[in-house]
Parts: structure tokens; C-alpha cells; sequence
């Protein structure tokens, strides 16, 4: 019964909205039949046929004006719409300032994303990142031990790999200045972490024999390398906690080793390039050592005693008086044969962390 009732309504909203279509045609049928039937005379039947026309053009004209009527409220929507879009062109136009601030904000936040902060096997992980492909190399720090274990002997090898150039800059403590070395050890004395800290054993003399090794290192890859190798060495009376290793790509900063905290920055973010500054002006400021001296005393593949003693003599870094044969080799085998990073008597020691 519902349906039925839905359908009349429809129907009957049908009839409504064509109600001359309707008048005509059930005009024109009623006619056409009584008149086939000679109910109505045929005069009425015709005197009928104007009517029914009118109906008729009337329902043509009805719908023309509903067909206008229609056609000018569609313009009428295009010309809003038109009107709507224009608005909202010039408002993202507007928008265009905005979104160029929010992107050099973000440029920001990353930047200070890229500075971050690293423990543990992170450090060296990212010391190993920086050395590949890398053609230049600065360090800044204490006596340079792991710099001379790890970092020259890797970052030369790729660069004879690669048939390329490499340069390096290294800062250390002056191994002629006792106080400094025994100031140095006396920090770390004082850092230790248990009685079975290494640095407990740290010495003065034990600093001057790290940095007497790594200068020597210098030197003999110096003169098995001039062709692409170009090293510098400068010495240094500060002595300070932390220690800076710079490639092309990277710059990481640490302190002690990997049991405390490193600071990684990228190339291309702001304290990158700020620190290449402050490293290169600490490094011009610092006692350079003349290298270019150093082919004036050949050195075999194995150093004997005799050369290394006139190396140093001729770079102006007399070994000390006390310093016997047994002290001088003990020199020569850290500079070409410590290839074990994780003993130090008194130098860096970044893979367990007592510098």
C-alpha cells in the first residue's frame, strides 16, 4: 500500500508539472474520438483544434521560458564559480611569502637536525664514514695516536686506491715541552673511571713517546708518498679534553672516546664551516713543524735508532737526554707497527675510550 501511495504522489506531482501537455492531449484525443464516433458535430470538432493548439504552443512556450529560466541561473553559477576561483588564486598567491618562510624554517630545523650527537660504537662507525673518499684530513687534539693507527693509514690507502691527491693537517701537544705532556697526563689522571683505568698509568714521558711516534709516522709516510700526500704538522701547549677529526664531508667531535658523548656536524651546515675556521686559525697559531726537513734524513723501511735520533735533531725536536736506545725503538715500533688501536700507554685510545 506504501508503494502504491508513493507511486500516486509521484504520478500526481507529474501531472502537475505538465498540466497543459495533459490538458492537450486528452483535449485532442476526446475529440478526435467523439468525433470519429459522430458524437460531436463536425464543425465543434474543428472550432476545438484552435484551443488544442493553444494549449499546445502555450506548453511550448511554458517550457522555453522554464529552459531560459534555467540557462541563465547555470550562467549565473559559472560567472560565481569564475568569481570564486579568481579569489582563491589570488589568496594562494598570497600564501606564496608564507610557504617560502615555512621552507627556510625547515631548512633550519634540519640544519640543526644534522647536529647530532653520538656514543658508543656510533663514534667510530662515523669515524669510518668520514674517512671514505675523503681527501683531506684535519685533526685537532692530544697526541694523535689514533689519528696515527687509524686515520693515516686508511685514508692513504684509499687515495693510492684511487690514484688521488690527499692532504692532511695535524695539531698535537709539543712533545718538547714536558710540562705540557705531564699536565696532559695529570688530566686524564684525574678523569679516570676505577682503578683499572688505563689513564691511571698515564705519564709525561708516556705522552712524549706518543707524540715523538706520531710525528715519525708523519715523516715516513711523507717520504714513501710525496707524490700525492701533503701533510702538515703543528705543535701545540693547550692542552684540552676534547679532539677534532675533519674530512671533506664530516666533523666529529669527541672526548675521551666513545664512552662520552661525540658531536657529528655534516659539510654544508653552519658549524661545519664555522669550525674549518676556527681549526685552520688554531693551526697557523700553532709551532709548525718543517717537514720539508725530513728527506734531509732518509729512513729505511725499518728506522734505526741513529736516524731517528738525526731526524728529530734536524726537524728541532731534540729527543730528551734521558731517552736511551730501548725508549727511542719503543718510538719507532708505535710509529710503524701499532697497529692495535686499543692499547695506549698514555695516547688516545677512541676505540675504549681513555683518549
Amino acid at each position: 500500500m506504501g508503494r502504491f501511495s508513493a507511486q500516486l504522489r509521484t504520478d500526481l506531482e507529474w501531472i502537475k508539472s505538465n498540466a497543459e501537455s495533459v490538458v492537450a492531449v486528452a483535449l485532442a484525443v476526446t475529440m478526435s474520438v467523439l468525433g470519429l464516433v459522430d458524437v460531436i458535430p463536425t464543425d465543434l470538432v474543428s472550432k476545438v483544434i484552435p484551443l488544442t493548439l493553444g494549449v499546445v504552443a502555450y506548453a511550448m512556450l511554458r517550457d522555453r521560458w522554464r529552459q531560459e529560466s534555467v540557462n541563465t541561473e547555470i550562467r549565473q553559477t559559472i560567472t560565481e564559480v569564475a568569481g570564486t576561483l579568481r579569489d582563491l588564486h589570488e589568496r594562494v598567491a598570497t600564501l606564496t611569502p608564507v610557504e617560502g618562510v615555512l621552507e627556510r624554517t625547515q631548512r633550519t630545523l634540519d640544519d640543526l637536525a644534522a647536529v647530532r650527537f653520538a656514543v658508543g660504537t656510533e663514534v667510530s662507525e662515523a669515524l669510518t664514514k668520514a674517512r671514505q673518499g675523503t681527501e683531506r684530513w684535519t685533526f685537532k687534539g692530544g697526541t694523535g695516536a689514533h689519528t696515527r693507527v687509524v686515520t693515516l693509514p686508511d685514508c692513504l690507502k684509499q687515495a693510492h686506491h684511487d690514484g688521488r691527491d690527499f692532504h692532511a693537517r695535524i695539531e698535537i701537544l709539543d712533545p718538547t715541552d714536558l710540562d705540557v705532556c705531564q699536565r696532559y697526563a695529570a688530566l686524564y689522571r684525574t678523569l679516570a673511571e676505577g682503578e683499572n683505568d688505563d689513564a691511571l698509568t698515564w705519564t709525561g714521558k708516556g705522552t712524549q713517546i706518543e707524540l715523538y711516534a706520531t710525528i715519525l709516522a708523519v715523516c715516513w709516510y711523507k717520504q714513501r708518498l710525496r707524490q700525492f700526500l701533503d701533510i702538515e704538522i703543528a705543535l701545540t701547549s693547550s692542552v684540552s679534553m676534547f679532539r677534532w677529526d675533519m674530512s671533506s664531508r664530516y666533523l666529529i667531535v669527541t672526548q675521551r672516546g666513545p664512552r662520552f658523548p661525540a658531536m657529528i656536524v655534516q659539510r654544508g651546515q653552519p658549524y661545519y664551516d664555522s669550525w674549518r675556521t676556527e681549526l685552520q686559525t688554531s693551526f697557523h697559531e700553532c709551532r709548525r713543524v718543517p717537514i720539508e726537513r725530513a728527506p734531509r734524513v732518509p729512513l729505511d723501511q725499518e728506522p734505526t735508532v741513529a736516524e731517528v735520533r738525526t731526524l728529530f735533531e734536524v726537524l728541532g725536536l731534540d729527543i730528551p737526554d734521558d731517552y736511551d736506545d730501548a725508549d727511542v725503538q719503543v718510538i719507532i715500533e708505535k710509529a710503524l707497527r701499532d697497529s692495535n688501536p686499543f692499547l695506549r700507554g698514555a695516547g688516545d685510545n677512541l676505540a675504549r675510550g681513555v683518549a
